[in-house]
């Protein structure tokens, strides 16, 4: 008895006439070359998973601005910053923003902001609503 799932035939020579025909046909070659791997498709949104300091992020956009964060930083322009920040709203809804940042200066208000190649209408609607509900701006970079 053969296993389940297994191919009988190792291979295209070993294929009686009418199968080997037939695969042949169809341009495929043999069954180590049908198990193989497909190619991944491309992300939705053509962004490039990026690791920083051991944190991936979802964009090379991401990326760059954490690394311009830490400079700043550095600089003692930014106290201290936090990364995907979710932000509640009534409905059961929420939005996680990617990056929360905390000024020296106390007299500047945190900064809210999330790195976006295009906005979405949903990422529109949610961020309309946040704004009305909460005394913040979401600023996109």
């Amino acid at each position: 008895m053969s296993r389940a799932g297994a191919l009988r035939y190792t291979s295209t020579a070993a294929l009686p006439d009418r199968m080997r025909k037939m695969v042949e046909a169809q341009g495929k070659g043999t069954s180590r070359e049908l198990a193989s791997k497909p190619e991944p498709k491309p992300n939705k949104y053509h962004n490039h998973p990026t690791t920083v300091d051991g944190i991936r992020f979802a964009s090379k956009r991401e990326a760059r601005y954490y690394e311009q964060l830490k400079i700043r930083q550095q600089l003692g322009e930014v106290s201290y910053f936090l990364r995907q920040v979710a932000i509640h709203l009534p409905g059961g809804t929420r939005l996680v923003v990617d990056f929360q940042v905390h000024f020296t200066d106390p007299e500047l208000k945190p900064d809210y902001v999330d790195a976006k190649g295009r906005e979405t209408p949903a990422f529109r609607i949610k961020k309309r609503e946040i704004e009305h509900h909460y005394p913040i701006q979401i600023r996109c970079v």
